[in-house]
């Protein structure tokens, strides 16, 4: 079979055709500006430091630093659960903060520190004096922050969701009266974070409230919320929903994810969390510009 002069001729040019696009000249380059460096950055850092109700998968303070916080800022959050401001110190955790809160490079650091729950407690390792360990302890992490040439910040504890006819059962409130006057005494910003959160579960009202927990309420649970009166939390161990199944890759952390009057779900983070925003702005107008409503 004969080709051709003019078949030659068009299969010569299809077969140069991907050449010619690809030696064809780039588009007109816009002209750069001359070098320069970036201007220095005004960094700062957000520590936190508490307990359960602040901790990652448990607390509000992960929510904060996700959804509050500007991008110049770094927010660490250091909240452990179970812990108290005894506990915090004595198993290494607040050297830890402290050693986050000499870093360079910041304009300025904060350490934000929210205990009391804990304190509470009856267990051997947790419990403190509400009346003179408690505020010694408060008052000793205030002045070791500034010793670290960081701003201590002060938090009243998050208030407990519980119910007796009809109103809010807040056992912190005592608690909080302490964090208070050691906040007072020292001269150290204060969010108060117990009264805030207090009128806000209450204006929920006990049914409403059971829904800003890390797990959903029995029906028992439930019913009782609805009459006014919650009923007592169950242990940790009959609150707990199952674990999720392994993974393919082998087992990996998890959550305890249970329903209690204490701890938060991704509704109750999302509330407290904003509500702790505002209140930092008005605390700390230093920190403003770098916190989202």
């Amino acid at each position: 079979m004969k080709t051709s002069t003019a078949t030659l001729a068009a299969l010569t040019l299809l077969a140069a055709a991907p050449t010619v696009a690809l030696a064809q000249a780039p588009g007109p380059v816009r002209e750069r500006e001359a070098r320069t460096d970036a201007a220095p950055i005004k960094a700062y850092k957000v520590i936190l430091v508490g307990d359960s109700t602040m901790a990652v998968g448990s607390g509000w303070a992960s929510h904060f630093c996700a959804l509050h916080v500007k991008s110049p800022t770094a927010c660490l959050n250091l909240g452990r659960g179970g812990r108290s401001t005894r506990s915090y110190r004595t198993e290494g955790s607040w050297d830890i903060a402290l050693n986050e809160a000499k870093a360079k490079g910041y304009a300025a650091t904060y350490v934000l520190i929210q205990f009391g729950h804990n304190d509470q407690s009856s267990k051997g390792e947790r419990w403190t004096e509400m009346a003179t360990e408690f505020p010694a302890n408060l008052k000793r992490y205030v002045e070791e922050v500034r010793a670290a040439g960081a701003e201590p910040v002060l938090l009243t504890p998050l208030t407990r969701r519980e119910f007796r006819d009809g109103k809010l059962y807040n056992t912190l409130d005592v608690w909080s009266e302490e964090v208070r006057k050691v906040a007072a005494e020292t001269q150290t910003p204060l969010v108060d974070l117990n009264r805030d959160s207090a009128a806000y579960v209450e204006k929920l009202g006990p049914v409403e409230a059971t829904m800003l927990a890390m797990a959903p309420p029995t029906a028992g649970e439930l019913a009782a919320a609805r009459t006014g009166t919650t009923l007592p939390p169950r242990s940790a161990e009959e609150a707990r929903v199952p674990d999720a199944p392994t993974t393919p890759t082998g087992p990996r952390g998890q959550y305890g994810l249970k329903f209690d009057y204490t701890h938060l779900g991704e509704d109750g983070a999302r509330a407290f969390s904003r509500i702790v925003a505002e209140d930092l702005a008005a605390a700390v107008p230093a920190l403003r510009s770098q916190l989202v409503p």
